[in-house]
């Protein structure tokens, strides 16, 4: 692969324990618990942890696909290297171009919560003053741009510190939940069951609306060129990070339906987990709980900032979009153009988006859209893991579970989710996710008839790279000389 710049990403950046870290905290466990719950439990009741519970089972199968396809080809693009080289080039960049797109409308939609948020902290008047919650959103936004160009290490820092306040206050709260008095509700084991799920739809409905809570610990895969050990790092921390934050949404899910009445839930549907900690802890629950929302905004507008620039990143590399986008700072070793073109985007559509009013519709509607992407570029990753490793699936048991069916029914659950969100969101969601997913074509032809080397790739086939790949550890040859031995990790 030719290297515009000469320069790479800087390697060995992030060790085993931070890459989990980012993973817990692309999932944003507060946000999505405090922007999802109260919609949650309105599809669905008391159904709602076993939506969490049946939606982790296919999820897991898609970070197991990201494991073995980050082990056979470390690229900072991930799926849209692993699609193209698997699956079709076209499919490959519609996967990168999905995420840049999801991610894109992520941080626009994510930087007024923050904003807003950090002000009811002060003031619980100034949070509806749109101009400062625009103006805070705005700040905290930069802020993250600033620490995601300052390099892998710098944004690795920034999170241990940010997302662990947040996970100990997450903590703290799932105790004080445990050992609380009142109760609206009984818990009973059968909120875990299909019993509660008003028949098939009933179920789609809320897996659907499950699926929002866990998107985001791929961020691992994009920052595998910037991993020790990445081809074995990079998919643990996912499983590790999966697993967190799945045991923190059922435990609050469950509080939250103990805990809150139906009426609570509905009055306060942005602000349940406020309402549930000021529950917990009189006075200062709430507080604490909104600080741990602000935190987690804060975490995942960096995590997307680090999917969507390592993306460009890798299509500016290839030439599948502007290969300026590929350039590295000499200083930082960071994408520093795709850092500076996204934040100027991001932050344009966020001022304009707010200046234009009605932002909630719209807003509402870009969120739910996000559904439709990301659900299309983890099914594609499901099913190019079970194409690159398609001779070695009936070697034994295990493979044939981790490494097919697994990965497979994770797919088809993602293309399930992602038709059925045709028919249920509204046409402007769809029109958005659609309109942000067709706009890919364009760039795509153009740099194909430009003849980039993307669009004849080398495939990925996991047994001529696990056979490689023995012969160096058994050589003693380093990672970083991979490329030149010929290992099928570049175009």
């Amino acid at each position: 692969m030719s290297h515009n710049t000469g320069r790479g990403l800087q390697p060995n950046a992030l060790g085993t324990f931070e890459t989990i870290v980012m993973a817990v905290a692309g999932s944003a466990p507060a946000y999505s618990l405090a922007a999802t719950t109260a919609v949650l439990v309105g599809a669905v009741g008391l159904a709602s942890p076993a939506a969490l519970l049946y939606c982790a089972i296919p999820m897991l199968g898609i970070v197991l696909a990201f494991g073995r396809l980050g082990r056979i080809d470390v690229n900072a693009g991930a799926t849209y290297s692993w699609v193209g080289r698997t699956l079709h080039p076209f499919l490959g960049f519609i996967s990168g171009w999905a995420l840049v797109v999801a991610a894109t409308i992520f941080m626009v939609a994510g930087s007024l919560p923050a904003g807003q948020m950090t002000l009811s902290l002060f003031d619980p008047a100034l949070a509806s003053n749109t101009a400062l919650a625009t103006a805070a959103g705005a700040g905290w936004f930069l802020l993250m741009l600033a620490v995601v160009l300052g390099g892998a290490r710098l944004s690795a820092r920034a999170q241990l510190l940010v997302s662990g306040v947040e996970l100990v206050i997450l903590v703290l709260f799932a105790a004080g939940a445990l050992f609380h008095r009142g109760a609206a509700t009984a818990f009973e084991w059968s909120w875990l069951g299909f019993g509660h799920f008003d028949g098939f739809t009933g179920f789609a409905a809320g897996t659907l609306i499950a699926a929002f809570y866990y998107w985001g610990w791929d961020v691992t895969s994009n920052l595998s060129e910037e991993t020790r050990d990445s081809r074995r790092t990079a998919g643990l921390a996912s499983l590790v990070g999966v697993g967190v934050v799945f045991l923190l949404f059922v435990v609050f899910t469950i509080a939250v339906n103990i805990i809150l009445t139906t009426e609570q839930i509905s009055a306060h549907d942005t602000n349940v987990l406020a309402v549930l900690g000021d529950e917990i802890w009189p006075g200062i629950g709430g507080k604490l709980m909104v600080l741990a929302v602000v935190l987690s905004t804060i975490a995942t507008l960096e995590t997307t900032l680090i999917q969507v620039t390592r993306s460009l990143f890798a299509m500016g590399r290839d030439r599948t979009m502007p290969s300026a986008l590929g350039l590295v700072h000499r200083w930082w070793n960071t994408p520093w153009v795709a850092v500076a073109v996204v934040g100027t985007v991001a932050l344009v559509l966020f001022v304009a988006s707010n200046a234009l009013g009605s932002t909630e519709e719209i807003m509402s509607d870009a969120l739910a859209a996000i559904g439709l992407q990301t659900t299309l570029y983890y099914g594609l990753a499901g099913l190019a893991a079970v194409v690159a490793y398609r001779k070695t699936l009936l070697t034994s048991a295990k493979d044939f579970v981790l490494g097919g069916a697994w990965p497979l029914l994770g797919a088809v659950f993602m293309f399930c989710v992602f038709a059925a969100s045709l028919t249920e969101l509204s046409a402007a969601a769809v029109a958005i996710g659609l309109g942000g997913l067709a706009a890919g074509v364009i760039p795509m032809l153009w740099y194909w008839r430009q003849g980039s080397a993307y669009y004849s790739p080398a495939r990925l086939d996991a047994t001529r790279a696990i056979e490689i790949e023995a012969v160096h550890v058994n050589s003693g040859t380093e990672r970083g000389d991979y490329a030149d031995a010929g290992l099928p990790t570049d175009f």
